[in-house]
């Protein structure tokens, strides 16, 4: 029994487990096979000696594949001695196999790159314990030989761990020749060709072994010719020479970690398959049925996954690289993200926004599916720009305060709220984040923007679908990432402002004409009034011409003084007026001109500030008209007046359509860009700089759907500290049956 094969192809001429002779005595098939084993064990030992004589002159020949290369011929001399389905071909095999598996090591080991694919070393490992445990079944062969059926199913399992090593060591050729740099794969071609013949004919050899439980002893002899073949790749492959340098990216090891995964679920499957064909019965078939139909289950609902995927990419960058990112890979989509709007897009559809891009770039990172982007507003806190995948996410309108912004352009720390919510606190800054961002679960990380030690945006993460701790190495992405964002949004603001210097200065060039025009008719009309004073002979004809000469010379000035009021230098000194006068003056007129009440000053609190009076009139009242515009004609507009935290705050609330906060932040107060039609788009913005000349602030919260309210913050006249404070006292809020709630 010494010269059986222990896989299962044969057992001298007798019946297996009520299987047909299993033998086949084709002698000149056989004589052939030994020939030809001869013959490649005469090629390999000739190349042996050449490659020693090339490793002796230096030429770049490993002791590993001089040693392959031996190991080889001897084993061919065994089948060609004893037979190749021999134990003493079977232990030579063993010894081939591991021999070739460590020049796999020494390719990869080539410019010191194998510390860098850090699975390399523990899946040779396992590959070459598998290999070992073939000895263990000749040792188990030679001693169970008078049982046929026990020799029978060691050959089975001796096939398993055949196909087993085979596909393994097939994964690892795949991945050293595509992970090689494209410019030197030529230096690799060949021992990847000669290595994928010898394990790629064993995979199809040991196949047919185990399913159809007999060998042809044409595949015999032509295993013969393969190694043969591939010992002259072999040489072929020394003498080209060169130099290795590889470089395998996350979606090479990804899709190889897949194939040696399918691999295994396919020897798996068949093993589960032959071990419930091996239990008989007469459910054996159903058992079968059922295993391959729960199996198939299984895969169609985990193989679509996107978190299976991600599992998969953290296992492989956490246990395969010694870095987690592929640099190369995210630099190259950071540049498609922000310098194109959306390639998938239509061509006529609109482009995405600047602000919507760096969130996007960020998230690509760290795998966030959503995000916003918050930047610098009135008062040194950060507001809401734009919005990422994220419409639901509820911001106030001071999104963080001044605080917590000095803190992140003075440290640059990117806080990570997971943290924030256990109770760790790093450098303060615990205490200093928004009770909104800690109190909503789906916030995770925040990556300020720094441009020059100024923070110009905060980027705001949503939590991914697979939560990981973030690293060092995230922390210094992110951060890089984040200086260079800042300087694509400190560019545009800085175009954004060149661009509203220039429509300005082309503005006042125009308006210079304008002016210029207006002066001499209300120079010639006041010549007109003056010369009728002292020639008009009808008493009241010359006072109706005065009064009209008079009145138009008034609007012309009038006119003259609205046209080159936006600056701070031309608003009249403040005094102490009480707002509450003024918004209900307001609202008598508009209701008035309307010819029906939609205009209420339904809380109209004392509240006495500094302002002057008709600048402050023309601010409530062109925004009184602007939510007139916005709202419909059976819905009113709120005015209110109160004192709050030791400021005047005036309030101008509509029900209207209300606006996104990307239209408040970046189209509301730009000059010369209106929504009316024949509009001049100046309007919100005097009105703005209005507030701001008489050392106020105008404040902006508005829903898409709900409206909107305008905010005046001015400060309080001496005496007014005497005024109640609506915290401690509100007053009694008055609603009207038109109008809608106030938009909270």
């Amino acid at each position: 029994m010494a010269n059986q094969a222990i896989t299962g192809q044969a057992i001298s001429g007798q019946a297996i487990s009520g299987h047909p002779i299993l033998t086949h005595p084709l002698l000149s098939w056989t004589a052939t096979g030994r020939w030809f084993y001869l013959a490649a064990a005469f090629a390999a030992m000739l190349l042996a000696v050449w490659l020693i004589d090339r490793h002796r002159r230096r030429r770049g020949t490993s002791r590993a594949e001089i040693a392959a290369v031996a190991v080889t011929g001897l084993w061919c001399l065994i089948g060609s001695a004893n037979g190749s389905t021999s134990m003493l071909a079977t232990l030579g095999e063993v010894a081939r196999n591991l021999a070739w598996l460590m020049v796999v090591l020494n390719l990869f080991a080539r410019d010191h790159r194998d510390e860098t694919v850090a699975p390399v070393r523990p899946v040779l490992a396992a590959l070459a314990l598998v290999e070992l445990f073939q000895i263990g079944l000749v040792m188990l062969t030679v001693r169970y030989a008078a049982f046929a059926a026990a020799v029978t199913t060691i050959g089975k399992v001796s096939d398993l761990f055949h196909l087993l090593t085979t596909t393994g060591a097939l994964v690892l050729v795949h991945n050293l020749y595509v992970g090689a740099v494209a410019g030197q794969r030529s230096a690799v071609r060949w021992n990847c060709l000669a290595l994928a013949l010898i394990w790629g004919y064993d995979l199809n050899y040991y196949t047919i072994a185990y399913l159809g439980h007999a060998m042809p002893d044409e595949l015999v002899v032509l295993r013969a010719a393969a190694q043969g073949l591939a010992l002259v790749m072999v040489g072929v492959a020394a003498r080209s020479g060169g130099s290795l340098r590889l470089s395998p990216s996350r979606a090479v090891a990804f899709q190889s970690l897949m194939l040696l995964i399918i691999g295994v679920y396919l020897i798996v499957m068949v093993g589960a398959a032959q071990s419930v064909a091996w239990a008989g019965g007469n459910t054996s078939e159903l058992v079968q049925l059922g295993f391959a139909f729960g199996t198939t289950v299984v895969i169609i609902a985990l193989v679509p996954s996107a978190r299976l995927r991600r599992w998969l990419n953290v296992v492989l960058a956490k246990h395969f690289f010694q870095h987690r990112y592929d640099y190369r890979a995210e630099w190259l989509r950071f540049a498609r993200t922000i310098g194109r709007a959306n390639l998938n897009a239509p061509a006529d559809s609109q482009a995405q926004p600047l602000h919507a891009r760096v969130v996007q770039a960020v998230a690509d990172i760290t795998d966030s599916a959503r995000g916003v982007l918050l930047v610098p507003g009135e008062g040194g806190g950060l507001v809401l720009a734009s919005r990422w995948q994220w419409p639901t996410l509820d911001i106030p309108a001071n999104a963080m305060a001044a605080a917590a912004v000095a803190f992140l352009e003075r440290s640059g720390f990117i806080v990570d709220l997971d943290q924030v919510r256990r109770g760790t606190d790093h450098t303060g800054e615990a205490t200093l984040m928004p009770a909104w961002m800690v109190d909503e679960d789906a916030v995770w990380v925040l990556v300020p923007l720094l441009h020059f030690e100024r923070l110009v945006g905060l980027v705001v993460l949503g939590r991914p679908a697979l939560v990981r701790e973030l690293d060092w190495e995230d922390f210094d992405l992110l951060r890089v990432v984040g200086q260079q964002l800042a300087s694509f949004l400190a560019e545009q603001s800085s175009h954004a402002a060149l661009l509203e210097a220039s429509r300005f200065d082309e503005f006042n060039r125009r308006i210079a004409f304008v002016m210029h025009d207006i002066k001499n008719l209300a120079s010639q009309l006041a010549l007109l009034a003056r010369n009728a004073e002292r020639h008009a002979d009808n008493p009241e004809f010359r006072r109706d011409m005065l009064v009209t000469l008079r009145n138009s010379a008034d609007k012309l000035n009038t006119l003259i003084a609205r046209l080159s009021r936006y600056g701070a230098g031309s608003v009249p000194p403040g005094e102490p007026i009480d707002a509450a006068e003024v918004i209900t003056a307001i609202a008598t007129r508009c209701n008035v001109a309307l010819g029906h009440p939609q205009v209420f000053a339904a809380d109209a609190q004392p509240c006495r500030v500094i302002a002057a009076r008709d600048t402050l009139d023309q601010v409530i009242s062109h925004l009184v008209q602007n939510a007139l515009d916005a709202t419909e004609a059976q819905l009113g507009v709120m005015l209110r007046s109160r004192v709050v935290d030791g400021q005047g705050v005036i309030e101008v609330i509509d029900s209207g359509s209300g606006m996104s906060p990307e239209f408040v932040r970046n189209r509301l107060f730009t000059p010369f860009v209106s929504t009316k039609p024949g509009g001049f788009g100046i309007g919100a913005f005097e009105a703005r700089e209005l507030v701001h000349a008489m050392r106020g602030r105008l404040q902006v919260d508005s829903r898409e759907g709900l409206g909107s309210r305008f905010t005046i913050h001015l400060p309080l006249a001496p005496d007014a500290s005497d005024m109640p404070d609506p915290a401690v006292a509100p007053a009694p809020s008055v609603s009207h049956p038109a109008t809608k709630v106030p938009v909270s």
